[in-house]
């Protein structure tokens, strides 16, 4: 079984090509059995006819289907980071989205850490955008995911992109410097959208940095992500087949395309 990370979904009237009727096309096209999706951020959802808020929209949006796992967002402007929090898990959802440099928050911001102290205390799993992302870096650097966890070690992360071309080493010392104490694994790379397809773009991860994350951090802290609707199916095939022929044990890709994302979320895999 393939279980895929990290795809975002919209309404149709903001993003047709992100919607998650053709959400459930790629993962037909691809082979890919189960994925985890994101709502979009509440800047983009007032662009929307709905009247529902983002996390609300896609609870509806998820009833009945039984192979897309929702995580939410926090609204920055809330007045209450514990309360969105306690929402999102109202929702049944499994974790939280959060991306620093877009919604223009510090990684180790007061508000920042509520909401991860309240997701560590309900068992929620946060997926972070780690590497720049036209924003001002000083508060978004992937070094600072290390005081998340530093001061939240039964809090599980994922670093997504892993800082991508140019704070890979940065990420990867995040990883390795948290590999005891509190829970384990707690920080995770996320393998998204880091092709060498076309060459050194700004998330490009070379073959040997891939290896070289599953031999330094080990084989259970990798998760493919699909980062939908931005690459298409031929996008993330041509990923996939990468992976599997990476020089690392079978057992490292089985876990890498879905078996570490099925156990981190509770989720059967078979």
């Amino acid at each position: 079984m393939i279980f895929a990370h990290h795809s975002h979904v919209f309404p149709e009237d903001i993003k047709e090509e992100g919607s998650i009727d053709n959400l459930k096309r790629l993962l037909d096209e691809c082979g890919i059995d189960k994925c985890v999706a994101f709502p979009c951020f509440h800047d983009r959802f007032e662009e929307s006819s709905h009247t529902d808020k983002p996390n609300e929209w896609l609870y509806n949006q998820l009833k009945g289907e039984n192979d897309i796992y929702g995580f939410g967002i926090v609204d920055f402007n809330a007045k209450s980071m514990r309360d969105e929090v306690d929402r999102i898990a109202d929702y049944g959802f499994k974790g939280i989205k959060m991306h620093p440099a877009y919604q223009e928050f510090d990684i180790d911001g007061e508000k920042s850490f509520e909401v991860y102290q309240r997701a560590e205390e309900l068992g929620l799993f946060i997926t972070f955008h780690c590497g720049m992302h036209w924003h001002r870096l000083r508060g978004v650097r992937p070094i600072l995911y290390d005081e998340v966890a530093w001061n939240f070690q039964n809090l599980r992360f994922s670093l997504e992109h892993l800082g991508g071309y140019h704070f890979f080493n940065e990420s990867l010392a995040v990883m390795c410097n948290n590999s005891r104490g509190g829970v384990q694994p707690r920080v995770f790379a996320g393998w998204t959208s880091i092709s060498d397809k076309n060459g050194n773009g700004e998330w490009t991860l070379t073959n040997e940095q891939l290896e070289t994350i599953i031999l330094q951090t080990g084989e259970e802290r990798s998760l493919f992500g699909l980062d939908f609707p931005y690459k298409n199916a031929d996008y993330i095939k041509y990923e996939m087949e990468r992976f599997k022929n990476l020089n690392i044990s079978d057992n490292a890709k089985d876990n890498i395309l879905g078996k570490t994302l099925a156990k981190v979320l509770d989720v059967n895999y078979d």
